[in-house]
């Protein structure tokens, strides 16, 4: 892919506009970039693209919560799966589309029934036993897609944390499956450096959108928190299928 001023400047607006979607709602940052990134480049390109700022941001969303030894004992086996999934999906990457069509009606469903029905929860006895199987899924489909939403959101959503403790999750969830998609990548071959650069570059405009984000989602309440996550979800997943069947 050439890289010129023009490609730059989109880049940073889609990282810019992806990050502030991330300090709200404490994700987003991949599907709002991959929806951008889509129009200038293939799906292993933009994959790659995202690789350093996801894992930055992720890092800096984990860090910036109140309980993270607790978090990280609580969710060790979802995380583990999730690295170990990420690097095995980096070596089928592919054009997301049809993924995409799929898990865009998935998204959407989930936050259309969020809205309209009482809050589904997932019982405790069942949390642990479900951990592998939504994390080695959710990170086979972000390696290869760039898009961890399925499983994964739904099962994190259900967990009854609070909003600062749901954000902290997220941040580790998108962490491990960074950690395993950029180790994945890096010994496939595909970091190359234009591309790596670019990422790096990409990091400026993806921490001030999430700063601003952040200041959003501080003077949110939690049931106005719930509702735009949930709204979001609807939307999201309706531009992806939208977008796969066009």
């Amino acid at each position: 892919m050439l890289i010129t001023p023009v490609t730059l400047s989109v880049i940073g607006m889609a990282f810019m506009l992806a990050g502030m979607v991330k300090g709200i709602i404490g994700m987003g940052l991949p599907t709002v970039a991959m929806s951008v990134l889509g129009l200038l480049m293939g799906t292993p390109e933009a994959v790659a693209l995202l690789a350093l700022p996801t894992l930055v941001t992720n890092t800096w969303q984990l860090l910036g919560g109140p309980g993270l030894g607790r978090l990280l004992r609580r969710f060790a086996p979802l995380l583990a799966t999730l690295m170990v999934g990420g690097f095995l999906g980096s070596t089928i990457l592919a054009d997301g589309s049809f993924a995409g069509g799929i898990l865009g009606a998935v998204l959407a469903v989930y936050g259309a029934f969020g809205l309209l029905a009482p809050q589904f929860h997932v019982p405790p006895r069942l949390e642990r036993p479900l951990a592998p199987v939504v994390g080695l899924l959710s990170g086979l489909l972000y390696g290869s897609t760039g898009l961890a939403v399925i499983p994964l959101i739904p099962y994190m959503g259900s967990l009854k944390l609070d909003k600062e403790e749901l954000i902290q999750a997220f941040g580790l969830a998108f962490s491990a499956c960074a950690i395993g998609l950029t180790l994945g990548l890096m010994m496939g071959g595909r970091m190359q450096m234009s591309v790596t650069w670019t990422s790096l570059l990409a990091l400026l405009p993806a921490m001030a959108g999430m700063i601003l984000g952040q200041r959003i989602r501080h003077r949110m309440q939690p049931e106005t928190f719930r509702r735009f996550f949930l709204i979001w979800m609807l939307v999201i997943g309706s531009y992806m299928l939208v977008k796969a069947v066009r």
